[in-house]
């Protein structure tokens, strides 16, 4: 059984868009960034890493990425997927590719989530780090010891503390026994309390949007639980804006499922590799070029309808 994944914020890069950008593409992102007033083709192809790093740039560019990647892999014919899921901001792509969403009620809906939490982050110096490896009940006892919040735990020996930028200075120079400290690439101290203020300016959005039950099944960031109802998926994104993320559930649950492949759509790597270290059997396919859509349909015709026998 087939999983198509979407990354979350921190995995963008520098001129991220620009291989996929074919006439009909461009012609669809020029579309939705005039439906949310923000130039898409340029973030993806000319802007700095400093400018994609703002978390109002950010969000919607790697929404947008997500899309054009699944528009390119499903269009020489039907994709037969059993779930969808993302981490973090990509919930959202998850919620599009499942039908909750439209295409451009998925960018209006990141584009009002990176605003607000832009907003909400530039009201005191915070940020977030990855702790990789260590005892997990060291890592969160330690995190907690300095005032942070366990904002991601992504499993696979990797848990993100988030918090004021102080105490994360304090953190990583007396990190957890065997734990490396890497600062992330991100603006704000996401899925903490901080980002409080940013819930009711994306939830008065969200209640006006149309909103569709998935078409295939959608896990939750909030516990790895399946939702079947599509304004029960929204209502987790938008709350999950100040509460953690548990994406280790959201694998676990993927093993249960008998889930055997997954698919990362762009800009895809993370996600892949979290599941390789911990979930090894799931075979896994990081959709990086449109020159790769050819193996990433071969792949994905494999798994799909194939039962991993959980």
């Amino acid at each position: 059984m087939l999983a198509i994944l979407s990354p979350g914020q921190g995995s963008q890069t520098p001129g991220m868009l620009q291989p996929w950008l074919t006439d009909a593409s461009k012609k669809l992102l020029d579309s939705w960034s005039l439906h949310i007033d923000l130039d898409l083709a340029r973030l993806g192809t000319t802007a700095s890493a400093e400018e994609i790093k703002d978390t109002a740039n950010a969000q919607p560019l790697i929404v947008a990425a997500g899309l054009l990647g699944f528009e390119a892999l499903s269009s020489s014919g039907q994709l037969n997927f059993y779930l969808a899921a993302g981490h973090s901001v990509g919930e959202i792509t998850a919620c599009a590719i499942s039908e909750v969403l439209d295409a451009t009620s998925a960018l209006e809906l990141v584009r009002q989530r990176g605003l607000s939490m832009a907003k909400a982050a530039s009201q005191a110096e915070t940020g977030m780090s990855a702790v990789l490896g260590g005892d997990r009940d060291d890592v969160l006892k330690t995190i907690e010891r300095y005032e942070l919040v366990a904002a991601n735990d992504n499993g696979a020996g990797q848990i993100v503390a988030a918090g004021s930028l102080q105490n994360l200075e304090k953190f990583a120079t007396t990190p957890p026994a065997g734990a490396r400290i890497r600062p992330l690439a991100v603006a704000g101290a996401f899925h903490t309390h901080y980002m409080s203020s940013a819930v009711d300016d994306v939830s008065s959005l969200a209640a006006k949007l149309s909103i569709h039950d998935p078409k295939v099944k959608l896990l939750s960031n909030k516990d790895g639980d399946l939702v079947i109802d599509g304004k029960d998926a929204i209502n987790r994104i938008v709350n999950q804006i100040a509460n953690p993320v548990r994406w280790d559930l959201c694998m676990n649950a993927m093993a249960e499922l008998g889930i055997t492949g997954v698919i990362e759509l762009p800009p895809a790597g993370t996600l892949v590799g979290l599941l390789k270290r911990a979930v090894p059997n799931i075979e896994t396919f990081a959709l990086k070029s449109p020159d790769e859509i050819p193996a990433a349909r071969e792949f994905a015709e494999k798994h799909s309808g194939k039962h991993g026998g959980a």
